[in-house]
């Protein structure tokens, strides 16, 4: 029972403090004119991802897109797989809906709301074919460690949600939270990592504008490659 109320309360804490962000005049008008079209409103309810896209394709939820651009290239590159990207950030979501629009994708949608509460109401359990983490916040302060994404019990969630088979794929270049996540991911239940430890770099993957700057600070990348059992 302790260890229950526990679990609650770390679920309550948000793994995101929304910051003051200015919105350009194109991000503004982009939120106005397509945010209704493309971000689906959060709801106790969940979602059918046939009536969302018109198809059976897999589906890869993206938790904290930043800017969306490699968001919006991943799905220019992959027609066939659809993407829910969860943002709260309202610059980034109207970047990636100008993104959407200027690239004509018709496989990716946004939910504009907190990731742990899309997950708990609109995702069905093992129906997610892949999550996307890219450079989460790593709240470095030993004090806001409650707040880091990637530790159980939101990685349990996070596994209850993934298909068998289905991979969960994270990439950071903050060294120590590198590590905290692969102890917490090696732990999680229904989860085993593909790799060793560290996975090797994915081709795939677009440098994200974290990444850039991390790079530029000489921050080694850490990619964490995980599949559901």
């Amino acid at each position: 029972m302790e260890e229950l109320t526990e679990n609650k309360k770390l679920r309550a804490i948000h793994t995101f403090v929304l910051r003051a962000g200015r919105m350009t005049d194109a991000q503004r008008n982009d939120y106005a004119q397509l945010s209704e079209k493309w971000c689906i409103p959060f709801a106790e309810k969940k979602l059918n991802y046939k009536d969302i896209f018109g198809n059976d394709n897999p589906v890869i939820v993206e938790i904290g897109f930043g800017m969306g651009q490699a968001t919006a290239i991943i799905a220019a590159e992959n027609p066939d797989i659809n993407y829910i990207g969860l943002e709260v950030h309202k610059p980034g979501v109207g970047r990636l809906l100008g993104e959407i629009k200027n690239r004509g994708l018709k496989n990716l949608y946004i939910i504009e709301h907190d990731a742990m509460e899309v997950l708990e109401y609109m995702i069905d359990d093992a129906s997610v074919d892949g999550f996307h983490i890219f450079f989460p916040d790593p709240w470095p302060k030993k004090k806001h460690h409650k707040r880091r994404l990637v530790q159980r019990p939101r990685t349990n969630l996070l596994a209850k949600k993934l298909k068998q088979g289905a991979y969960l794929y994270m990439a950071t270049d903050w060294e120590p939270y590198a590590e905290f996540a692969l102890e917490e991911l090696n732990q999680t239940e229904g989860l085993y990592n593909k790799f060793d430890s560290f996975a090797p770099h994915q081709e795939w993957r677009p440098e994200t504008k974290f990444e850039s700057k991390g790079l530029k600070a000489e921050h080694k990348i850490n990619e964490l490659y995980f599949l559901k059992k």
